[in-house]
């Protein structure tokens, strides 16, 4: 009958906690990766979000509103028309409908060779048609004025509403006289989105998409611009080439992933940091990492050196190396 040691039992949870090990990292790893991809994923969707975002910005800021830059011809031509009509009512088809003027963006006026008579009906129905057809704003202002003294023969306002239209003296003819129709637009109210206000809305829909694309690195840069006094003690940590080394909490980070170290990976880590670029023997790392275990496996200083090569490989200023029958040196280029 064979009869187990204290020393085969240590053997056996040595064995046992190094599996355990061995499964924490490579699920830690496995995680790691993932987040990873997740962000980039993250990140070219909230890029692409941010370029069509921007094509848009583009697109209102450099499409010109048409219907505002030819608002003053419209308004000409209709008015011409208005003129046409009226002196077509009395059968007058010779005299001309004098140039429009443009006093201002939003008042006119139009005048005639010779003296007419005006029916309030009509010179009501013939606006409202001519504005219509060359989509006018519909609330306005109309006056007749009189030529010789400037004083308004006739006038009514229109605002796209029959209880709040004021059409007086509907069907008292003016009599014939020099008039000039003088026509007021009333500013409508500005739209709930005006183009600057949707071209301000675009832009900061576009600094939050381009925030949280590279809010990773906007994080990274705030951490390092704060003095590292400012936090608790527990967050200390010691850097690498790329990496941050925190050993109270057995982890790298390097652009804010964070890497998972196993106890023994960070036990001989937080060593070589603190003899950057010197040989440390074999005996001595073995000592101090398994000394309190009992029992020492001959190749587990190397396998787990082979493991903390691979989780710092992607920075080529920093390397393990081995003296062959010596030790181990972390090479740290400045």
């Amino acid at each position: 009958m064979y009869f187990f040691k204290t020393s085969d039992f240590s053997s056996i949870k040595k064995c046992q906690k190094s599996v355990k090990e061995v499964s924490i990292t490579t699920k830690s790893q496995e995680f790691t990766g993932y987040l990873q991809l997740d962000m980039r994923r993250r990140k070219y969707g909230y890029l692409g979000a941010a370029a069509i975002v921007f094509i848009c910005m583009l697109w209102l800021f450099f499409i010109p509103d048409h219907k505002e830059i030819h608002f003053s011809e419209r308004v000409k031509i209709s008015l011409r028309d208005v003129g046409n009509q009226l002196l077509l009512e009395h059968q007058d088809s010779t005299s001309l409908v004098l140039p429009v003027i443009e006093i201002d963006r939003l008042n006119y006026e139009v005048s005639f060779e010779r003296p007419l008579s005006i029916t309030p009906n009509t010179i009501v129905t013939i606006v409202k048609e001519a504005f219509k057809r060359a989509e006018l704003p519909g609330q306005y202002l109309v006056e007749v004025i009189q030529c010789k003294d400037q004083e308004v023969a006739y006038s009514y306002s229109i605002l796209n509403d029959v209880e709040r239209d004021i059409v007086p003296c509907a069907s008292r003819v003016l009599p014939e006289n020099c008039f000039t129709i003088k026509t007021q637009f009333i500013e409508n109210p500005p739209p709930v989105l005006s183009r600057d206000m949707l071209l301000v809305l675009l832009f900061t829909l576009f600094s939050i998409l381009m925030i949280l694309a590279y809010w990773d690195r906007l994080f990274i840069r705030f951490r390092e611009s704060v003095p590292s006094n400012t936090y608790n003690t527990s967050t200390t940590h010691t850097a690498i080439g790329i990496f941050k080394f925190y050993p109270e909490q057995n982890k790298l980070v390097k652009e804010a992933i964070e890497i998972g170290l196993s106890k023994k990976e960070c036990e001989l880590l937080a060593i070589f940091v603190s003899q950057p670029n010197q040989v440390i023997k074999r005996d001595e790392l073995t000592k101090r990492v398994w000394e309190d275990n009992g029992v020492i496996v001959g190749r587990s200083l190397d396998t787990y050196i082979s493991k903390l090569r691979k989780k710092l490989k992607d920075d080529t200023s920093i390397k393990i190396t081995n003296l062959h029958g010596v030790g181990y040196k972390l090479e740290v280029n400045q």
